[in-house]
C-alpha cells in the first residue's frame, strides 16, 4: 500500500515545504489536482459532492499542476507524482504528451499521469473545446501520447487529431502510467481497457468495494486481468488502519489523505500543516507497515 498526501488548495509558499515534510515522514506520492480558472457564474453541477456544489471556490489556491509537480520533484528524492486528475480533454495531446515526459525525466520517473474527461462546462467553453465527446476524445489523445512518448518519427491520422510525421524529443526513459478517473461505467470500462489504473475522486469503502468488483470483471473481459494495474483511492471517511488493509487485500494500491485544508482548516500555519502530516505518519502509516 502507498500513501498520497493530496497537495490540492496549498497556499504557493506552502507547496514546496509540505512537499519536503510528506516525503520525510514516509508518504508515497503527492496527489495533485487540476483547474484552470473558477467561473464569475458556475451552473455546473460538481458531480463529487451530495449537494452539488464544490469544496472550492474562486478564492481557493489552485497551482498549475506541471509546474507544481517540476517544483516539488526539484526539492525531493523518492516522493511520487500522481495527477488526480488531469483534464485532458481541455488541452492538445502533443502539449500534455510534452509537459508529462519533460516532468518524467527530470523527476527520474516519478510520474503516472491520472486523466478525466471534467465536469465543469464552463472551462470548456471558455478555452474553445467541445464539452460534447470529450470522452471519446480522451481515448484519442491516450493513444496520441503514447505515440509519441515511444520516441522516433510518428505520426496520427484519427477521427479528432492528425498530424504528420513529426518526432517529440526528448522520450520518456520509461513508461509513463495512465491511471483513468471517474466512478460511471465508461470511466470504468475505459480504465480496464486501456488505463495503466484507475484513481477515485472520493468514496466510501462500500463504494471502493462496488468499483473493484466491476474493475476486475472488466479487466477479464478485455483480457487484462494479469496486467499491472494500479489502484488509488480518495475515502470520504476518516483513515482507518483496518479498512486500508481489508482495501488492499481486495487489491487497492494506495489511499490519499485527504487535502489539509480539510483537516488543518483554511489558512492554517506551515507548522500546523507539518503537524498534520506528522500525526497521519505516526497513527496511518508506521501503524500499517
Amino acid at each position: 500500500m502507498r500513501f498520497w498526501q493530496a497537495v490540492s488548495f496549498l497556499e504557493a509558499e506552502q507547496l514546496l515545504d509540505v512537499a519536503r515534510r510528506a516525503e520525510e515522514v514516509g508518504f508515497d506520492g503527492a496527489f495533485v489536482s487540476d483547474h484552470v480558472f473558477f467561473p464569475g457564474e458556475l451552473v455546473s453541477r460538481y458531480p463529487y459532492n451530495p449537494d452539488g456544489v464544490p469544496y472550492f471556490d474562486k478564492d481557493t489556491p489552485w497551482l498549475e499542476t506541471f509546474a507544481s509537480i517540476g517544483a516539488m520533484a526539484a526539492v525531493t528524492k523518492r516522493l511520487r507524482f500522481v495527477t488526480g486528475v488531469y483534464i485532458l480533454p481541455l488541452r492538445h495531446p502533443l502539449e500534455v504528451a510534452k509537459a508529462a515526459a519533460t516532468v518524467a525525466l527530470l523527476s527520474g520517473n516519478r510520474l503516472a499521469l491520472g486523466i478525466g474527461t471534467g465536469w465543469m462546462r464552463e472551462e470548456f467553453d471558455v478555452l474553445g473545446r467541445e464539452f460534447a465527446g470529450r470522452g471519446r476524445r480522451m481515448d484519442e489523445q491516450i493513444a496520441v501520447m503514447r505515440t509519441v512518448w515511444r520516441g522516433g518519427m510518428v505520426e496520427h491520422a484519427g477521427r479528432h487529431y492528425r498530424f504528420p510525421r513529426l518526432q517529440m524529443s526528448p522520450a520518456p526513459t520509461a513508461p509513463i502510467p495512465i491511471l483513468i478517473g471517474g466512478a460511471s461505467e465508461r470511466a470504468l470500462r475505459r480504465a480496464a481497457t486501456i488505463g495503466d489504473g484507475w484513481v477515485g475522486a472520493g468514496n466510501t469503502p462500500e463504494e471502493v468495494q462496488g468499483i473493484l468488483r466491476r474493475l476486475g470483471e472488466l479487466r477479464r473481459e478485455a483480457g487484462r486481468e494479469r496486467a499491472p494495474f494500479e489502484i488509488i483511492v480518495a475515502l470520504t471517511t476518516p483513515p482507518d488502519v483496518d479498512v486500508f488493509r481489508r482495501l488492499e487485500d481486495q487489491g487497492v494500491t494506495g489511499v490519499v489523505s485527504w487535502p489539509l485544508v480539510f483537516t488543518v482548516g483554511p489558512g492554517a500555519s506551515i507548522e500546523q500543516k507539518r503537524g498534520a502530516l506528522e500525526s497521519y505518519a505516526e497513527q496511518v502509516i508506521r501503524r500499517f507497515r
